[in-house]
């Protein structure tokens, strides 16, 4: 049983680039994962391409709106898709991560709108899913209260590239807590 008042020490930080944004559909090509502290320092860092072979998934996620904003580099990044590691291999190298960082207890998941990544652990990575904790620390949900209430708005970079998503998330929600500080000085 989860102890709900377990104070967390660490965060585990995931973003996933899919082919598109339904689990049911789509597919994931890209896989990044930070652990950190409270004060964001860094433990360790996970990155990899998720190997698709088929033809049909490549066309598919090239046809998405999203990705004709894609970097300079998406033809390299469409191109290095098939030399990535397979999906299981991914979940059990992302298994042993987290059973490395925090042992027998749910690691809580960070990021950016993270429910759908959720979604798509829960398809595509349900043994990780299992090592997941119920809650989970959104970045948006910050984003939408201090742009609401506060009229702060922090302009994360688009990079759609998953490791790179991880620093902007941290980035903003530091940005954000900073404020908090600040304001409450004075």
């Amino acid at each position: 049983m989860i102890d709900k008042n377990r104070k967390p020490t660490k965060l585990l930080w995931i973003d996933l680039e899919m082919t598109g944004l339904d689990p049911n559909q789509d597919v994931i090509i890209e896989v990044a994962a930070e652990i950190t502290d409270f004060d964001f320092n860094t433990l360790t860092t996970y990155e990899t391409l998720v190997k698709q072979q088929s033809n049909i998934v490549l066309k598919r996620m090239q046809a998405n709106s999203w990705w004709q904003d894609f970097p300079e580099n998406r033809d390299q990044f469409i191109a290095n898709i098939p030399n990535g590691k397979s999906i299981k291999t991914v979940e059990r190298e992302l298994i042993d991560l987290v059973v490395k960082h925090f042992g027998k207890q749910p690691a809580i998941l960070a990021g950016n709108s993270i429910y759908n990544d959720r979604l798509f652990i829960k398809k595509w990575l349900p043994g990780l899913d299992l090592k997941l904790h119920y809650r989970m620390l959104d970045v948006s949900s910050f984003k939408i209260l201090m742009h609401g209430k506060y009229d702060r708005l922090f302009r994360k970079p688009e990079v759609h590239r998953a490791f790179e998503d991880i620093q902007g998330s941290i980035a903003e929600l530091q940005y954000y807590l900073d404020w908090f500080n600040k304001s409450n000085q004075k």
